[in-house]
């Protein structure tokens, strides 16, 4: 196992039901596969990295997550090509997904960075991109 590699991620969301729905297509797309499961929570895995989705507690629903305040900013992932961050932005279009900064996509992060951003249920910011 290399040294320093990512071994898991594990966020807690206001519904896991929506969150198990959402996370669960996406990540499939992207190549993992349902890894653990039980009654409040989810994971998903590729390789050695699994990402786990556990069901907050009510008294910590209040205040929502918010992207700007102390904590996590967004999660990225590599996407195949550009073909595939394309054939993703029409798949999230369906579903109905938020897509972020539209009038600048797929060069929101700039002329050389193609991706679309995009928000799960609680408003986590994901990213696809595509290297080349």
């Amino acid at each position: 196992m290399q040294k320093g590699l990512l071994h898991h991620i594990e966020i807690y969301v206001s519904d896991l039901k929506q969150t198990i729905e959402f996370w669960g297509w996406l990540l499939e797309e992207l190549g993992y596969t349902s890894f653990q499961e039980w009654e409040s929570g989810h994971s998903w895995k590729l390789g050695d990295t699994y990402i786990v989705f556990v069901q907050a507690e009510d008294k910590f629903l209040n205040p929502p997550y918010h992207r700007c305040r102390v904590g996590l900013n967004h999660l990225a992932f590599h996407s195949s090509s550009r073909q595939h961050v394309d054939e993703m932005t029409k798949k999230l279009k369906e579903r109905k997904v938020n897509i972020l900064y539209s009038d600048k996509h797929p060069f929101a992060g700039g002329n050389n960075h193609y991706a679309v951003y995009f928000e799960d249920p609680d408003r986590i910011k994901v990213e696809l991109v595509a290297l080349k």
